[in-house]
């Protein structure tokens, strides 16, 4: 029973410090009634501040303390005022003062000194009975631990429940219509205050996001930098024991129990265990204003038996815990320049929601006269701002021990940049937070950094650099449009998440942009000039996908779009260009004069047209496979009733031949590689293997390639031969050139009659010959037309008598001879020679 207790008692803590009524447990859990004002003022030496300035109290403390209460209170309420020494030490009687608020001689106020040795204070508030105050005083020293606990509840709930509370405020203020807004003020407060609010609120239409925040969940409270949260007390170490302690505490003198425990545990049970048939004590969260303690109760108070006792937490009466602040980003730049600046500071939330710390000014590290700024905490904003108040009061002098371990650099007012320390007092207490750091002239040298461009039609990010952004006021974007568009900005961050210095990201909207020059206007605080940075919007049409490149290659494929604006690419340390246009596949071939050998997933640098360089990842593949051509030949095809036409060039390679050649490999000629052999245009390809027989092995690295072209590519096969290596994957290597191939007419007979001008050509296919010559030197050759289809052609009578020259259409600087079978007298020769230099040219076939 007592461990279901004190479970509850955990689960139901954040409930108690919620903000909607749905979420408590029990109606008596609620704080919200009204209770009494009290008024306390606490002097120091020569100094008083109001209760709300106070986080701390000290032995000798004088503390004035009022009931301020209606001229109508028709009750006469007794205030007790305790000082408590420890759980095992009772305090002694003169350790409480009662005041009686009716008495006239109360009603200015009572002052009550802090005693020596005393470690926690208490408040009460009682109705007037016979024995009150010594009854109550008996039943707090018989347990002193039980209210020494209540007493540290009910502070952490009063800070905890304050930091609510200004979050609800705040957020209350917040645009209702803009959840960009919404949120970005959310994040603030909770980072300043410590607290998680519900995510799922900011997923709620736009004009339910604010209710849903304030209304429809409670922030989850966070460690406040100064001790334990109080679920975390309240489920652990002793805070755990005192609930196991007060589930089942039997009703004892006046029912002593921890009042705050009584908030958030199941009251009903625990008020009919502890109530007496005189008093029930109850909670009062305070809530500071200046010197007023307003009281919020979670019952109406009893004037009739159990009569109630209403419990009221001081401040500890402890050394001064100085607020942790910190910066929330420690390379974070504030501008001077700016009459808003926001020094954003985190770690300490009750500087946010409570008045602990006061009198806060920002001192400016710089020689000169010295200046003090003055500072308010501002959670909406997210930390401390520029103050409107008077100058900062003075309290007690910074002792020497109290200063900073490390001396802030001293700048000067020349400097783009110096240092700024945050100082103020915590309660009575001085204290030195964080030093800031802190632009106090315009920066300059602005530019555009990095390797993103900016591209038309879309929105760009882009960093923008300068010797000094934090005063950077607005930035805008002049378009072809009549006005300009505004440019967000934020802080970049680095590698670490860290603010990175002196640098802007930048939101740029080019839609509806051209591709071309427009400029950036920074303006600064404190400068009605604009800096001008000039900005080109480049065609978003083009971009690369990747590049791929066999291992040690000398050529690679670019893939993308607007290939054609590609000039070069830089590839480990070697410059390919394009070879020939991009192809309708998006990809572009580029070759480079030595091989490159980058790693897989290296950057390439490719260069546009337009000045650009972009960046595209390279695709390194297995090295392509090569192939050495060691030697070739070829040989015509001896037919019978052909008269062969004789191919003289080295070159040549007939189509009606046989082709032979050899090429090597450096390592193991593979089995499964084949050798792929085409015209230089690819309309005709065939290719060789073992497993075909056409390729054979003359050794491990050698291999004899033989080809019948008419077979492997038909009759319509001629022009640049070339083969290359392909290995079983399909990866092909390197093409290298065999030579041109080409076709011969087929030549049945050549009719030269005696005394005749000419001679008259049979066979078939005789167009494949462009010209025929009676010598070498084609002075009056006989021109082939295109389209001439017959199968016999007079041509000149041969010089020599026997050799007719051919120029073979397929490859006219090729050398071919034609040997009569039946040779012409020379002498006829030298008559048809002179009769014979045009003869007429048969018409082609219709």
């Amino acid at each position: 029973m007592r461990f279901q207790a004190a479970v509850k008692a955990s689960s139901l803590v954040l409930l108690a410090l919620g903000l909607v009524p749905q979420l408590w447990a029990d109606d008596e859990a609620r704080f919200n009634l009204e209770g009494p004002k009290i008024s306390v003022r606490v002097t120091r030496g020569t100094i008083t501040l109001p209760i709300a300035e106070v986080p701390n109290l000290v032995a000798g403390d004088k503390l004035w303390v009022k009931a301020n209460l209606p001229e109508t209170q028709r009750n006469h309420l007794v205030l007790v005022v305790a000082f408590l020494r420890g759980t095992t030490n009772e305090p002694p009687d003169n350790w409480f003062t009662e005041i009686d608020t009716w008495d006239k001689k109360f009603r200015e106020g009572s002052t009550v000194v802090v005693p020596q040795g005393a470690e926690q204070a208490l408040m009460f508030i009682a109705p007037e009975t016979g024995g009150d105050f010594k009854t109550l005083r008996g039943a707090v020293r018989g347990r002193p631990g039980l209210f020494i606990r209540a007493d540290a509840d009910l502070n952490e709930a009063s800070f905890e429940q304050q930091r609510i509370e200004h979050y609800l405020a705040a957020m209350k203020e917040a645009p209702q219509g803009d959840a960009k807004s919404i949120q970005e003020h959310s994040t603030k407060l909770a980072a300043t205050l410590e607290l998680k609010p519900d995510d799922k609120c900011f997923k709620e239409p736009v004009e339910s996001q604010v209710t849903c925040l304030t209304q429809s969940s409670a922030p989850l409270l966070l460690n406040d930098g100064h001790g334990m949260g109080v679920a975390e007390a309240l489920s652990s170490g002793p805070s755990s024991d005192f609930i196991n302690q007060a589930s089942y505490t039997q009703p004892v003198g006046a029912g002593l129990y921890s009042a705050y425990v009584g908030a958030v545990v199941d009251l009903v049970h625990l008020v009919s265990l502890l109530k007496t048939a005189q008093f029930q004590y109850i909670p009062g969260l305070a809530f500071p204003q200046n010197e007023v303690l307003n009281l919020k109760l979670n019952a109406p108070p009893s004037f009739i038996n159990p009569k109630t006792v209403i419990v009221i937490g001081l401040p500890a009466i402890q050394k001064a815990k100085l607020p942790p602040l910190h910066p929330h980003d420690a390379n974070e730049v504030a501008c001077l320049l700016n009459p808003k600046m926001v020094l954003p500071v985190e770690g300490a939330p009750l500087v946010f929601s409570t008045s602990f710390a006061h009198d806060l000014v920002l001192h400016l590290n710089r020689t000169g006269t010295p200046d003090d700024m003055p500072l308010r905490a501002d959670a909406y904003e997210g930390g401390l701002v520029i103050a409107k108040e008077p100058a900062r009061k003075q309290l007690d002098p910074l002792k020497q021990d109290e200063a900073p371990k490390g001396t802030p650099k001293i700048g000067s007012a020349s400097d783009l940049a110096i240092t700024g320390t945050i100082e103020g007092y915590w309660g009575f207490d001085h204290f030195t937070g964080p030093t800031i750091t802190l632009q106090q002239k315009d920066g300059g040298g602005w530019k555009i950094a990095g390797d993103t461009q900016p591209l038309a039609g879309a929105e760009s990010h882009l960093k923008l650099t300068a010797d000094g952004t934090g005063c950077v006021e607005h930035i805008a974007l002049a378009t072809e449009k009549a006005k300009d568009v505004d440019v967000s900005f934020t802080p970049a961050k680095g590698g670490d998440g860290k603010e990175a210095k002196n640098t802007l990201d930048i939101a740029v909207s080019l839609k509806g942009a051209s591709p071309g020059g427009y400029a950036l206007g920074i303006r600064q605080y404190g400068d009605a000039n604009e800096e001008k940075v000039p900005l080109t919007a480049y065609d978003a049409a083009i971009h690369l996908d990747s590049l791929k490149i066999h291992a040690g290659d000398k050529t690679a494929i670019l893939a993308g779009k607007g290939l054609g604006d590609i000039v070069s690419v830089e590839v480990s340390g070697q410059t390919f260009t394009p070879e020939g246009a991009a192809g309708n596949d998006g990809t572009l071939t580029l070759a480079a004069k030595e091989a490159a050998s980058p790693k897989d997933g290296s950057d390439a640098k490719a260069k546009l047209k337009d000045g650009r360089q972009l960046t595209v990842k390279v695709s390194v593949e297995a090295a392509r496979p090569t192939l050495a051509l060691l030697s070739m030949t070829s040989a015509q095809r001896d037919e019978q009733g052909i008269v062969p036409v004789k191919v003289d060039s080295k070159e040549a390679i007939p189509l009606d031949g046989t082709l032979h050649f050899v090429v090597q490999t450096k390592a193991v000629f593979p089995r499964t590689q084949m050798v792929e052999v085409a015209t230089a245009d690819g309309s005709v390809t065939t290719k060789l293997s073992l497993a075909q027989g056409n390729l054979v092995l003359q050794d491990d690295h050698t291999a004899v390639a033989t080809l019948d072209p008419s077979k492997a590519f038909g009759a319509s096969a001629f022009g640049p031969l070339a083969m290359r290596p392909v290995s079983s994957d399909g990866t092909a290597g390197d093409w290298t050139r065999l030579g041109v191939l080409v076709r011969s007419p087929q030549i049945t007979g050549v009719d030269c009659a005696v005394g005749s001008a000419s001679c008259t050509v049979h066979g078939h296919n005789l167009f494949f010959a462009a010209a025929f010559s009676a010598d070498k030197d084609f002075a009056h050759p006989t021109q082939v037309p295109t389209g001439f289809a017959d199968e016999s052609l007079q041509v000149p009578v041969p010089t020599d008598g026997s050799t007719l020259y051919v120029h073979l259409r397929d490859d006219p600087s090729a050398e071919a001879e034609l040997t009569l079978p039946n040779p012409v007298k020379p002498a006829v020769a030298a008559t048809t020679q002179s009769s014979a230099a045009a003869p007429p040219v048969p018409n082609p076939r219709p």
